[in-house]
């Protein structure tokens, strides 16, 4: 795992603007559970990318297992708005689910 970490960060060292990369990169954090490197690569691609609602999931769930409920919230929310508008209505359907599951007040 960590060659394709190490890959990827080659990677986006010779190209800081691929968002390709940083997603990829972010995939591999997440596998590995290092949240934190999570939330910094998809804040730093969401800024950069026309996503379609994948990484609004993958960013709401590092923020949640950070413990910060409130923009795992804001972020699924997005989700929402985000995979609604790109035609992904299972995945809003999706994100929607757990915000009323995982994110009950």
């Amino acid at each position: 795992m960590q060659n394709r970490i190490e890959v990827f960060e080659q990677m986006l060292a010779a190209d800081p603007s691929n968002t390709m990369v940083m997603f990829g990169l972010a995939k591999e954090y997440e596998k590995l559970g290092e949240d934190a490197k999570v939330i910094a690569m998809l804040e730093k691609y969401l800024a950069g990318a026309d996503d379609e609602g994948n990484a609004y999931g993958m960013l709401a769930g590092a923020y949640l297992r950070s413990g910060d409920r409130e923009k795992a919230r804001a972020t699924y929310e997005k989700g929402v708005q985000v995979s609604l508008a790109h035609g992904h209505p299972s995945m809003a359907s999706e994100y929607r689910m757990a915000i009323d599951t995982d994110l009950a007040d």
